[in-house]
């Protein structure tokens, strides 16, 4: 791993402690966790390998990625105040943004080391993945899968949110204000 692997690693994970201030859900919001990961998929998917079990591989790190992106998604608190929708991450969703980003280190980590290697190589051996390209392109797809599926989710609350507080702000105009709520 170069230097660069590391200090983008290292700025993912503590991504998360900013995430754990409520801030407005904007378009900023989502595009910028879209931008890095676009930039990850220019810098590291220069093919992606189809021979032996490697598209098997990606799909179930997509497959992992997709659940972690829908549990992040629902932990995260997602609340109507003041007309706008407000998103926090959780503990619970903090702490699974740093499992499954420790997760990807800690392979690339390992899988850079000699005994590392040589456990990757046989298990590739043993289960028809042809290449070590097919790795990064399974961890890459991983942490898309997360972070669409969890921005996708916090989105959709978000959206829920203000149609149900359109349809009873109309419906119950003269009635009392109710105070925040969460979905």
């Amino acid at each position: 791993m170069t230097t660069t692997d590391w200090i983008i690693d290292i700025v993912l994970v503590l991504i998360v402690f900013r995430q754990m201030r409520e801030e407005r859900l904007t378009v900023r919001t989502v595009l910028l966790p879209l931008a890095i990961i676009s930039w990850a998929a220019a810098t590291y998917l220069h093919h992606i390998p189809t021979a032996g079990n490697d598209l098997l591989l990606a799909g179930i790190f997509v497959a992992v990625g997709i659940a972690f992106g829908l549990v992040g998604g629902l932990l995260t608190r997602v609340r109507l105040a003041d007309g706008h929708v407000r998103i926090r991450a959780s503990v619970g969703a903090a702490a699974l943004w740093v499992v499954s980003m420790g997760f990807r280190l800690g392979f690339a980590v390992w899988s850079s080391h000699p005994s590392g290697e040589v456990h990757v190589a046989h298990f590739s051996a043993a289960h028809d993945i042809t290449s070590a390209q097919a790795w990064v392109v399974a961890l890459i797809l991983m942490a898309f899968g997360e972070v669409v599926v969890r921005l996708g989710t916090i989105v959709l609350r978000g959206q829920l949110l203000l149609g149900r507080a359109k349809r009873d702000g109309t419906a119950a105009s003269e009635q009392r204000p109710r105070p925040a709520e969460y979905v």
